[in-house]
Protein backbone atom coordinates (compact mmCIF):
# COMPACT_ATOMS: atom_id res chain seq x y z
CA UNK A 1 0.00 0.00 0.00
CA UNK A 2 1.62 3.41 -1.41
CA UNK A 3 1.69 6.15 1.65
CA UNK A 4 0.51 9.86 1.04
CA UNK A 5 3.28 11.09 -1.02
CA UNK A 6 4.48 8.87 -3.30
CA UNK A 7 2.17 6.53 -6.07
CA UNK A 8 2.41 2.64 -6.21
CA UNK A 9 5.56 2.79 -9.00
CA UNK A 10 7.61 3.61 -5.41
CA UNK A 11 7.34 -0.31 -4.70
CA UNK A 12 8.58 -1.53 -8.05
CA UNK A 13 11.94 -2.22 -6.85
CA UNK A 14 10.81 -4.06 -4.06
CA UNK A 15 8.44 -6.37 -6.08
CA UNK A 16 10.69 -6.50 -8.11
CA UNK A 17 13.22 -8.33 -5.42
CA UNK A 18 10.53 -10.56 -3.90
CA UNK A 19 9.28 -11.99 -6.96
CA UNK A 20 13.01 -13.03 -7.54
CA UNK A 21 12.25 -14.64 -4.30
CA UNK A 22 9.16 -16.38 -5.14
CA UNK A 23 6.63 -14.32 -3.63
CA UNK A 24 3.80 -12.90 -5.67
CA UNK A 25 3.27 -8.73 -5.03
CA UNK A 26 -0.05 -6.32 -5.61
CA UNK A 27 0.55 -2.77 -5.28
CA UNK A 28 -2.80 -1.43 -5.06
CA UNK A 29 -3.59 1.90 -6.30
CA UNK A 30 -6.13 3.98 -4.19
CA UNK A 31 -7.56 7.06 -5.74
CA UNK A 32 -6.66 10.41 -5.20
CA UNK A 33 -9.38 12.10 -5.83
CA UNK A 34 -12.02 11.26 -3.74
CA UNK A 35 -11.10 13.01 -0.09
CA UNK A 36 -14.43 11.78 1.34
CA UNK A 37 -14.22 7.88 1.12
CA UNK A 38 -13.87 6.30 4.66
CA UNK A 39 -11.72 3.66 5.28
CA UNK A 40 -13.95 0.59 4.51
CA UNK A 41 -14.34 2.02 0.65
CA UNK A 42 -10.71 2.09 0.32
CA UNK A 43 -10.88 -1.48 1.68
CA UNK A 44 -13.26 -2.06 -0.74
CA UNK A 45 -11.02 -0.91 -3.61
CA UNK A 46 -8.20 -3.06 -2.49
CA UNK A 47 -9.86 -5.80 -2.12
CA UNK A 48 -10.67 -5.66 -5.75
CA UNK A 49 -7.14 -4.74 -6.56
CA UNK A 50 -6.06 -7.75 -5.05
CA UNK A 51 -7.56 -10.50 -6.96
CA UNK A 52 -7.51 -14.11 -5.46
CA UNK A 53 -4.45 -13.30 -2.74
CA UNK A 54 -5.01 -15.57 0.08
CA UNK A 55 -4.17 -14.63 3.26
CA UNK A 56 -1.72 -12.07 2.18
CA UNK A 57 1.01 -10.39 4.46
CA UNK A 58 -0.29 -6.42 4.05
CA UNK A 59 2.62 -3.87 3.42
CA UNK A 60 1.86 -0.12 4.27
CA UNK A 61 3.86 2.51 4.19
CA UNK A 62 3.77 6.12 6.38
CA UNK A 63 0.21 7.72 5.88
CA UNK A 64 -1.44 3.98 4.91
CA UNK A 65 -0.85 2.97 8.38
CA UNK A 66 -4.65 4.26 9.08
CA UNK A 67 -5.96 2.30 6.16
CA UNK A 68 -3.89 -1.22 7.24
CA UNK A 69 -6.71 -2.08 9.69
CA UNK A 70 -9.33 -1.93 7.32
CA UNK A 71 -7.56 -3.35 4.40
CA UNK A 72 -6.43 -6.39 6.64
CA UNK A 73 -10.13 -6.97 7.70
CA UNK A 74 -11.38 -6.91 3.93
CA UNK A 75 -7.89 -8.73 2.65
CA UNK A 76 -8.22 -11.79 5.37
CA UNK A 77 -4.47 -10.54 5.79
CA UNK A 78 -2.36 -12.81 7.72
CA UNK A 79 0.48 -10.47 8.82
CA UNK A 80 1.18 -6.92 8.55
CA UNK A 81 4.35 -4.89 7.61
CA UNK A 82 4.41 -0.99 9.12
CA UNK A 83 7.13 0.44 6.65
CA UNK A 84 7.86 4.17 8.86
CA UNK A 85 4.19 4.23 8.89
CA UNK A 86 1.35 5.68 11.46
CA UNK A 87 -0.30 3.52 13.86
CA UNK A 88 -3.49 4.32 14.82
CA UNK A 89 -4.53 4.88 18.58
CA UNK A 90 -7.32 4.79 20.58
CA UNK A 91 -8.98 8.32 19.11
CA UNK A 92 -8.39 9.38 15.33
CA UNK A 93 -5.89 11.12 13.69
CA UNK A 94 -7.37 14.52 14.09
CA UNK A 95 -7.93 13.95 17.98
CA UNK A 96 -4.28 12.75 18.64
CA UNK A 97 -3.08 15.61 16.67
CA UNK A 98 -5.16 18.31 18.26
CA UNK A 99 -3.10 17.10 21.37
CA UNK A 100 0.11 16.52 20.06
CA UNK A 101 3.33 18.31 21.28
CA UNK A 102 4.87 17.23 18.05
CA UNK A 103 6.02 14.05 19.18
CA UNK A 104 4.07 12.16 16.13
CA UNK A 105 5.55 14.43 13.58
CA UNK A 106 9.48 15.85 12.09
CA UNK A 107 8.01 19.74 13.65
CA UNK A 108 9.70 20.31 10.24
CA UNK A 109 7.28 18.88 8.62
CA UNK A 110 4.01 20.14 9.99
CA UNK A 111 4.93 23.53 9.48
CA UNK A 112 4.80 23.15 5.71
CA UNK A 113 2.74 25.36 3.98
CA UNK A 114 1.98 22.82 1.33
CA UNK A 115 2.25 19.38 0.87
CA UNK A 116 5.99 17.84 -0.13
CA UNK A 117 4.73 16.68 -3.31
CA UNK A 118 4.57 20.05 -4.93
CA UNK A 119 8.07 20.94 -4.60
CA UNK A 120 11.07 18.33 -5.67
CA UNK A 121 13.05 20.41 -3.42
CA UNK A 122 10.90 19.93 -0.35
CA UNK A 123 10.47 16.20 -1.34
CA UNK A 124 13.92 15.26 -1.67
CA UNK A 125 14.72 16.79 1.76
CA UNK A 126 11.87 14.89 3.62
CA UNK A 127 11.45 11.80 1.57
CA UNK A 128 14.91 11.18 -0.32
CA UNK A 129 17.76 12.68 1.55
CA UNK A 130 19.88 9.20 2.18
CA UNK A 131 19.04 8.64 -1.88
CA UNK A 132 22.38 8.65 -4.41
CA UNK A 133 21.37 11.10 -7.41
CA UNK A 134 19.48 7.91 -9.16
CA UNK A 135 17.54 7.30 -6.05
CA UNK A 136 16.51 10.98 -5.87
CA UNK A 137 15.85 11.09 -9.64
CA UNK A 138 13.37 7.66 -9.14
CA UNK A 139 11.76 8.90 -6.05
CA UNK A 140 10.47 12.03 -8.02
CA UNK A 141 8.96 10.22 -10.64
CA UNK A 142 7.22 8.53 -8.04
CA UNK A 143 5.51 11.82 -6.13
CA UNK A 144 1.85 12.08 -5.97
CA UNK A 145 -0.58 13.24 -3.15
CA UNK A 146 -2.72 11.38 -1.91
CA UNK A 147 -5.21 12.73 1.01
CA UNK A 148 -7.79 10.70 2.59
CA UNK A 149 -9.27 13.36 4.94
CA UNK A 150 -12.04 11.51 6.02
CA UNK A 151 -10.34 8.75 7.35
CA UNK A 152 -8.19 11.67 9.92
CA UNK A 153 -11.49 11.70 11.65
CA UNK A 154 -12.56 8.02 11.70
CA UNK A 155 -10.95 5.54 14.60
CA UNK A 156 -9.56 2.60 13.19
CA UNK A 157 -8.33 -0.83 15.75
CA UNK A 158 -5.72 -2.42 14.79
CA UNK A 159 -6.98 -6.36 13.80
CA UNK A 160 -4.81 -8.91 16.56
CA UNK A 161 -2.19 -10.21 14.26
CA UNK A 162 1.47 -10.15 13.68
CA UNK A 163 2.77 -7.36 13.15
CA UNK A 164 6.64 -6.39 11.93
CA UNK A 165 7.47 -2.69 12.30
CA UNK A 166 10.09 -1.02 9.92
CA UNK A 167 11.89 2.28 11.85
CA UNK A 168 14.17 4.19 9.73
CA UNK A 169 16.86 5.75 11.89
CA UNK A 170 17.29 8.97 9.70
CA UNK A 171 13.32 9.84 9.00
CA UNK A 172 12.59 13.41 9.14
CA UNK A 173 8.46 13.19 8.66
CA UNK A 174 7.67 10.93 11.47
CA UNK A 175 9.85 10.88 14.33
CA UNK A 176 11.72 7.68 15.44
CA UNK A 177 11.24 8.41 18.93
CA UNK A 178 7.51 8.10 18.07
CA UNK A 179 7.93 5.09 16.14
CA UNK A 180 9.76 2.90 18.65
CA UNK A 181 7.46 3.44 21.31
CA UNK A 182 3.92 3.24 18.47
CA UNK A 183 5.80 -0.04 17.27
CA UNK A 184 5.60 -1.33 20.94
CA UNK A 185 2.61 0.45 22.73
CA UNK A 186 0.36 -0.32 19.99
CA UNK A 187 1.17 -3.74 17.89
CA UNK A 188 3.64 -5.35 21.03
CA UNK A 189 6.55 -5.81 18.93
CA UNK A 190 10.05 -3.99 18.89
CA UNK A 191 10.90 -2.12 15.73
CA UNK A 192 13.17 -3.36 13.11
CA UNK A 193 16.13 -0.18 12.61
CA UNK A 194 17.36 0.48 9.56
CA UNK A 195 19.78 3.20 8.14
CA UNK A 196 18.28 5.78 6.14
CA UNK A 197 15.09 7.72 5.29
CA UNK A 198 11.39 7.98 5.17
CA UNK A 199 11.06 6.19 2.43
CA UNK A 200 13.23 2.48 2.27
CA UNK A 201 11.27 1.26 -0.66
CA UNK A 202 13.31 3.97 -2.65
CA UNK A 203 16.81 4.27 -1.12
CA UNK A 204 16.77 0.74 -0.02
CA UNK A 205 15.02 -1.95 -1.79
CA UNK A 206 17.38 -5.12 -0.76
CA UNK A 207 17.33 -4.23 2.64
CA UNK A 208 13.23 -3.87 2.74
CA UNK A 209 12.84 -6.60 0.21
CA UNK A 210 14.88 -9.38 3.23
CA UNK A 211 12.71 -8.20 5.87
CA UNK A 212 9.29 -8.09 4.41
CA UNK A 213 10.85 -12.25 2.60
CA UNK A 214 11.10 -12.53 6.65
CA UNK A 215 8.24 -12.10 7.46
CA UNK A 216 5.17 -15.15 8.39
CA UNK A 217 1.74 -15.28 8.33
CA UNK A 218 0.39 -16.16 11.37
CA UNK A 219 0.22 -20.14 12.04
CA UNK A 220 -3.81 -21.53 12.09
Amino acid sequence: MHGTTQSPAAWRPVEDLLRQRGHRTVAVDLPTDRPELRAVDYAAIARAQAGDALAPILVGHSGAGLLMPAIARALGASHLAWIAAMVPGPVSLADELAVDTGEMFNPEWRSLAEPPTADPVVASYFLFHDCDLAGVRAGLRTLRLFYPAATYREVHEVPDLPSTYVLPRGDRTLRPSWMRRAARDRLGVEAIEVDGGHCPQTSRPETLAAVLGAARPARP
